[in-house]
């Protein structure tokens, strides 16, 4: 027998009832005639890629473009379609209160899918160098710029063959900047603001490292744009 975590079982039950719902409970003539309100307009639409995807170093174009058009964009489709849901849903009030916990659960794997991607293409496209004040930063929280990195490693590889991101993140509760290991979209500290996310699903590289996650990485730190970090640091900090 396949061991499952209780966490597996529920989120599965969650999902195939928010199917049965859907297909079942949830009256046609509601879901043709429901408003969407605004937090559920479905209506997202992908961020174009801010530089060439065949001038990056490491990162392939054909790479970079799957990643783009397969994984980002198939998430922005599925939260459209997630939010869709959610407000026919709303305007059923027999819709069962676990099928509403699956369409929740997916619209925040989604919704941490879609921002976490457009962070990670968007600080793409520079010339690795660091330098400005996170630098400075870096230096101060982790005793050097080259610590800081070093933990940053550690933090990704951790992560290497499974699933999930490396979030270097600016604490505005503490006013702090921490890497954070983050998994299944979902997890980060509450009121922290990303300055790098690093995609580790393998999705992200195996087209041109296979299981190489380091090389990768490598790869991923040399194509950063620190100009763009550094208007994310001061963008958190105001």
């Amino acid at each position: 027998m396949n061991n499952i975590t209780r966490r597996q079982a529920i989120s599965t039950a969650a999902i195939s009832a928010t199917g049965m719902a859907l297909a079942g409970t949830a009256s046609p003539a509601v879901a043709q005639t429901a408003t969407p309100a605004g937090a559920f307009g479905g209506r997202h639409a992908p961020k174009p890629l801010r530089f060439n995807p065949a001038d990056l170093t490491g990162l392939s174009e054909r790479l970079i473009t799957s990643h783009w058009e397969n994984n980002y964009k198939g998430s922005v489709r599925a939260l459209n379609t997630i939010e869709t849901r959610l407000a026919a849903a709303m305007a059923d009030r027999d819709f069962p209160p676990v099928a509403y916990a699956g369409l929740k659960r997916e619209e925040l794997h989604r919704t941490g899918s879609v921002v976490l991607h457009e962070y990670y293409f968007d600080a793409l496209g520079g010339n690795g160098n660091p330098g400005g004040s996170i630098y400075e930063a870096l230096g101060g929280w982790f005793g050097s710029f080259e610590a800081w990195e070093a933990e940053f490693r550690r933090t990704a590889m951790s992560l290497a063959g499974g699933s999930g991101w490396c979030v270097l993140s600016y604490n505005r509760h503490t006013g702090s900047l921490h890497n954070y290991w983050a998994w299944d979209h979902m997890h980060a500290p509450v009121n922290g603001a990303p300055l790098i996310a690093l995609d580790m699903y393998e999705h992200s590289y195996h087209m041109d490292y296979g299981t190489a996650a380091a090389r990768y990485i490598d790869a991923f730190l040399a194509n950063l744009d620190w100009e763009v970090i550094e208007a994310r640091y001061h963008a958190a900090q105001s």
